[in-house]
C-alpha cells in the first residue's frame, strides 16, 4: 500500500493489492458535538471475499458491483481492449455530445491545482492524492499518450506515457470515476474554466455503452426497471394507481383535505413530475405539492403512463443513449396529454436532465417547455395566493442547495426567498448559493448502497455536507428539544441526507430532521388544522 502522498498517477498500473487506505486519523475533523471520540462509526475493511471478486485494489471500497475479476489472460486482454476503442471514439464527434468542452478539459489543464481545494471529497479525504480532481484526469491522459500518439508510442515514459495499463489499471480508473460527485464545483473555480467532471463521466461512459459495465442501481435497478415498469422504483401503474388513491384517503383523514389528484386530465396547464422514490419514502412530498396547487389553483395534471410519474433519469450519469430514451418518453408523454408545460418537482439531477439534457433531444413541435417547480412556488407566495403563517415554522431550519439546481443552472434565489418569508429562524450554511457543497449523493451515489460503497459516501463523500449542517446549528445542536431541520429541495440529495443523518445518529441524539421545501410551505398554511410534519406532533 503507497502512502497517498506519495501516489502518483503512473501507480494506477501497480500490482500492489491495495493502492491507498482512506486513515480515519486523517479524514476533516468534524464540528462538535462529533469532535469527541466515540462520536464517530468506525472504517471498516474490505471482506477477502470481495477483494476476490471485485476491484477493491484503489481504496478498499467498490463502487462498480458488476465489475468482476476477469478468469483468463484472454479475458483481461479484451477488456483492456475494449475499453481503449471506446477511448478512441470518446474524441469523435458522432460519438461525443460535449466534445468541445471535453477536449478542452482534456487538452489545456495547467495543473494549477485550484480545483483541489474546491473538492469535497478530496478536503474531506485529509488531502488524499487519489481524490484530487485532476488525478484521474491525469491517469487518462497518460493512458491515451502511451497508446494514441506517436511520441507516446515510441518514447513511452519519457514523454509522460509512463502508465502500464491492464485490467487492474483500467478497472480501478473504473471506479475511480465513481469517486466523483460530478458536482463541477471544480469546474466552477478553474480559472481556465475547464471541467473534470467531464472526463469522469466520459470513463463512466465508455465502461456502460461500450464495457457493459455500470453500477446495479443506476442501470439494472434503475434504468431499465424504469424502461420496463414506468418507474425506477419498479412501481407499476396499478401499484402508482392505487398508491395515489391511498394519498387522498390519507389527506382527508390527517388534515380533513378533500383533494382528488387530477391523473391523465388533458389539456392542463402544468404535467408535473416527481421522483418515484418520493411516493414510497416520502409520499408527504408529493400530498404536499397536491395540497398546495389546489390551495392555489394550479390547473395541473398527473400522468400514469410510463416514465410519466417517474422524473428520475440515471443515465445523464453513465450513458447518454439510456438518458435520450428517458428524456424522449417523458417528452411524449407531455406532447398526448397536450399540456402547456413540464413542471418538475424537487429533484437537482431531474431538473437538469429534462429542462437542459433533454432539452437538447427533441426538436420542433415534439417539444414541450420544462420548468423548475422552484420560481412556481416562489410565485404563489409572492402573489399571495396561499395564506401563510410564518410563526408555524418557528424552529431553526437551514437550506442545502442541490448542485445541478444552483451551480448547473442558476437557480439561487426562489427557494430561498421562501424560506425567508415562511421560517422566522432560517439560517444559511457555509457557505451557500453557488459556491455549496455536494450532499456526497450527486452522481448516483445517494442509491449506490452494494458492498461497502455506502460507508466510503457517509464518512467521506457526504462528510462535507454533513459538517455544513453541524456548522449551522452551532447554536442549537446540545438542545436536544429543539428540532433542527434541513431543507433539501431534491429527493436524490434527500437520500444522501436521510443517510447522513442515520449513520451518525444525529436525529436520535440532537433531533436533527430533513425534508423538501414544500412540506414547510404546507405547514404554514393557514387553513392546516394541526402540524403537516410528524416531528412537530411529539
Amino acid at each position: 500500500m503507497i502512502d497517498h502522498k506519495n501516489l502518483r498517477p503512473k501507480d494506477m498500473g501497480r500490482s500492489d493489492e491495495q493502492l491507498v487506505r482512506v486513515n480515519p486519523r486523517q479524514l476533516m475533523p468534524l464540528l462538535p458535538p462529533y469532535d469527541q471520540p466515540g462520536m464517530e462509526p468506525p472504517l471498516t475493511d474490505p471482506k477477502p471475499a470481495w477483494r476476490e471478486k471485485f476491484c477493491t485494489s484503489l481504496d478498499g471500497y467498490v463502487g462498480i458491483d458488476t465489475l468482476t475479476r476477469p478468469k483468463t489472460k484472454e479475458e483481461e486482454d479484451k477488456f483492456v481492449q475494449t475499453f481503449l476503442n471506446g477511448l478512441e471514439k470518446s474524441f469523435s464527434d458522432g460519438n461525443n455530445g460535449a466534445l468541445q468542452p471535453f477536449l478542452l478539459s482534456f487538452e489545456y489543464c495547467a495543473k494549477c491545482d485550484t480545483c483541489s481545494s474546491a473538492c469535497h471529497i478530496y478536503e474531506a479525504s485529509g488531502k488524499n492524492e487519489l481524490y484530487r480532481p485532476i488525478f484521474r484526469s491525469e491517469v487518462l491522459r497518460k493512458i491515451v499518450k502511451k497508446y494514441f500518439t506517436k511520441s507516446g508510442k515510441l518514447l513511452g515514459g519519457f514523454v509522460g506515457a509512463d502508465i502500464d495499463v491492464n485490467w487492474e489499471t483500467i478497472a480501478r480508473l473504473g471506479e475511480l470515476a465513481y469517486r466523483c460527485n460530478l458536482c463541477r464545483r471544480c469546474a466552477q473555480t478553474c480559472p481556465l474554466g475547464l471541467d473534470n467532471s467531464i472526463l469522469t463521466k466520459e470513463i463512466r461512459k465508455i465502461f456502460s455503452q461500450e464495457m457493459g459495465i455500470a453500477p446495479l442501481p443506476l442501470h439494472t435497478k434503475g434504468t431499465v426497471l424504469q424502461l420496463k415498469t414506468g418507474s425506477s422504483t419498479g412501481i407499476t401503474k396499478p401499484a402508482f394507481l392505487d398508491t395515489i388513491e391511498f394519498m387522498e384517503e390519507d389527506i382527508e383523514e390527517k388534515y380533513g383535505y378533500k383533494i382528488k389528484f387530477p391523473i391523465d386530465k388533458k389539456g392542463a396547464d402544468i404535467l408535473l413530475i416527481h421522483n418515484a422514490g418520493e411516493y414510497m419514502a416520502w409520499p408527504e412530498n408529493p400530498i404536499a405539492f397536491a395540497i398546495l396547487f389546489e390551495e392555489a389553483g394550479i390547473d395541473w395534471t398527473l400522468s400514469s403512463e410510463i416514465a410519466g410519474y417517474d422524473n428520475v433519469n440515471y443515465g445523464i450519469w453513465y450513458d447518454d443513449f439510456q438518458a435520450k430514451k428517458l428524456a424522449l418518453l417523458q417528452m411524449k408523454v407531455a406532447k398526448e396529454l397536450g399540456v402547456n408545460r413540464i413542471v418538475i418537482a424537487e429533484c437537482g439531477h431531474a431538473h437538469k436532465a429534462s429542462m437542459i439534457v433533454g432539452d437538447r433531444m427533441t426538436y420542433g413541435d415534439d417539444k414541450i417547455p420544462v420548468e423548475s417547480c422552484l420560481p412556481l412556488l416562489w410565485n404563489m407566495v409572492k402573489d399571495k395566493r396561499l395564506k401563510l403563517d410564518p410563526s408555524r415554522n418557528n424552529f431553526p431550519v437551514t437550506l442545502h442547495d442541490p448542485c445541478n439546481y444552483v451551480r448547473g443552472m442558476g437557480i439561487v434565489e426562489p427557494q430561498r426567498n421562501v424560506l425567508k418569508e415562511i421560517c422566522p429562524q432560517f439560517r444559511e450554511m457555509t457557505p451557500h448559493g453557488v459556491n455549496n457543497y455536494c450532499c456526497g449523493g450527486g452522481g448516483g451515489f445517494a442509491i449506490t448502497n452494494s458492498v461497502n460503497f455506502s460507508e466510503w459516501r457517509n464518512k467521506v463523500s457526504s462528510r462535507m455536507k454533513f459538517n455544513q449542517i453541524l456548522g449551522a446549528f452551532q447554536d442549537t445542536m446540545a438542545n436536544s428539544n429543539q428540532p433542527k431541520y434541513v431543507c433539501a429541495p431534491c429527493s436524490n440529495c434527500k437520500g444522501a441526507i436521510r443517510d447522513i443523518l442515520e449513520f451518525y445518529e444525529a436525529t436520535a441524539k440532537f433531533n436533527v430532521q430533513y425534508g423538501g421545501l414544500v412540506e414547510l410551505m404546507v405547514n404554514a398554511l393557514v387553513s392546516m388544522k394541526k402540524p403537516f410534519m410528524e416531528f412537530l406532533e411529539e
